[in-house]
């Protein structure tokens, strides 16, 4: 299986292999949202070894505005940065390299956990959220400070060690609630077509470029299909893709589901392949896809299929931390 492990350099990041964790939740966070032992704990197991080229983190909440729940970790201030740092160490220590995502659940957010209104694109509750409050539609004075509160978590994970940063806009969060026309309901020019629906993460890339550089990696996890009737399309996504190339981002993580990581009817290895097919031939960064990958075989003929450049393998490595490593030693 000499894909799955054969070097990958982008010109900004070189991984090690071709093999993503993609991030998953973990809720074990102290209440500030700082680290702790049990976060670090889990991190070192699931990176031991060396065999992930690239882990990617659980989303971390950029604002207390949008923390999604309890336990989650936050990038939102200098005082994270330390134990952020600890985490980086931890993944490097172990071999691999290591991306922070980072997110603003915005309708997606618990009014319960963080004491403050839930805002959105639009009075539309996100099919993710926590709680049954129906959200305020962001003012364009609140929409204009959403970009530098990712560029300053961008800078803190920058600071913290880490290898590149991810921006989450998938899963019914806050960029995606712009990006899909069922959570979108706005008249005004963060609303309409496609490329009013993306102007929040264009506005998002942009600061976040200049926050940390032209030499740091940036990723973005797209929700590349809501699979719902009336929601984003493949071709929304492809329009959207070539935009978020031309305006900085380094690599591209597939997914899909505006109801959550899932594409109905199908559980095949590899199941958001259309959507990442489609959106490799428009552009020339990579593209990482995620979904159903349970053996190092089924990540190989996927690459060989070309419909990819790396695999995420979430949940089998979820359920064995030595997944990775005896796929390595078997290649």
């Amino acid at each position: 299986m000499p894909h799955l492990f054969e070097p990958l350099t982008t010109g900004k990041l070189t991984l090690k292999n071709r093999l993503v964790m993609p991030p998953m939740a973990t809720s074990k966070a102290n209440p500030d949202g700082s680290m702790n032992a049990a976060l670090l704990d889990y991190y070192d197991e699931k990176s031991r070894g060396g065999a992930i080229g690239l882990v990617i983190t659980e989303h971390c909440y950029i604002t207390k505005q949008g923390q999604n729940r309890a336990g989650q970790p936050s990038v939102a201030d200098d005082g994270m940065i330390e134990g952020l740092t600890q985490l980086a160490d931890t993944i490097h220590r172990n071999g691999s390299k290591t991306a922070l995502q980072i997110n603003h659940s915005g309708g997606a957010a618990s009014e319960t956990v963080t004491g403050l209104e839930v805002v959105a694109p639009s009075d539309v509750a996100s099919p993710v959220a926590v709680g049954d409050s129906i959200p305020r539609p962001l003012t364009l004075d609140e929409i204009a400070e959403i970009p530098g509160q990712f560029a300053a978590a961008a800078r803190r994970a920058q600071s913290a060690g880490f290898d590149a940063v991810d921006i989450h806009a998938a899963h019914g969060y806050l960029l995606n609630q712009f990006f899909s026309p069922l959570l979108n309901l706005r008249t005004d020019e963060y609303g309409g077509d496609v490329h009013g629906r993306i102007k929040l993460h264009l506005q998002v890339i942009a600061a976040v470029r200049e926050a940390v550089g032209d030499e740091f990696p940036v990723l973005l996890r797209l929700g590349a299909a809501d699979y719902a009737d009336g929601g984003t399309q493949v071709q929304d996504s492809v329009i959207a893709a070539v935009a978020f190339e031309a305006a900085g981002v380094d690599m591209l993580d597939i997914t899909g589901g505006i109801y959550g990581y899932m594409r109905p009817g199908h559980t095949e290895p590899g199941y958001f392949a259309e959507l990442s097919e489609a959106i490799k031939r428009a552009v020339t960064i990579p593209v990482i896809l995620t979904g159903g990958v349970k053996e190092p075989e089924q990540a190989e003929d996927l690459l060989e299929a070309g419909v990819t450049d790396l695999i995420g393998v979430g949940r089998a490595i979820l359920a064995d931390s030595g997944w990775a490593q005896r796929a390595a030693e078997q290649a």
